[in-house]
């Protein structure tokens, strides 16, 4: 965990744009949960998009890219859909960090806000399907170092198993 210290040169310390309460955070996530089911979506239909062009890529070969081929049009529509797609996440979640919030895999739903537990920065963990936040780990830990918020531990649960 990193300790809380105002001034220091930079890359010694995260600065995160806010440091989130639990309860704060818990509320943020009632937004969140239709928004990263979103993302989602919109990561999984990406992924299609990338299988589809280097399958008609790998098949066709340089072809493809002559203007009277007939999968041309797919092939145009698909780089133009996922360039939206991209755009889209990149956005979203560029906006999230600017607020202090780090989406960290969006197929499992784990986002984590910086957080102060104890007098250290720390990501407060949450995932879709949880009712709270009700969880931390360090900086440089991940959602298999998690535990509850020392606070919050009589509330808190695991939350749904995947």
């Amino acid at each position: 965990m990193v300790p809380v210290r105002e001034g220091g040169p930079p890359g010694e310390l995260p600065n995160p744009p806010k440091l989130w309460s639990p309860e704060a955070a818990s509320e943020r996530t009632r937004e969140l949960r239709e928004l990263v089911v979103d993302l989602r979506s919109a990561a999984v239909r990406l992924r299609q998009i990338h299988a589809e062009l280097e399958r008609l890529t790998k098949f066709w070969g340089p072809e493809i890219d002559a203007p009277d081929h007939p999968d041309r049009g797919l092939k145009e529509r698909l780089v133009t859909e996922g360039a939206a797609l991209t755009r889209r996440l990149e956005g979203e979640v560029g906006r999230l960090s600017a607020e202090g919030i780090e989406v960290k895999d969006l197929d499992a739903g784990l986002v984590d806000f910086y957080g102060l537990v104890q007098g250290e920065v720390v990501f407060l963990c949450w995932r879709v399907g949880e009712e709270e936040v009700g969880f931390f780990h360090p900086l440089d830990g991940g959602f298999r170092q998690r535990r509850p918020i020392p606070e919050r531990s009589a509330k808190a649960s695991p939350g749904p198993r995947r």
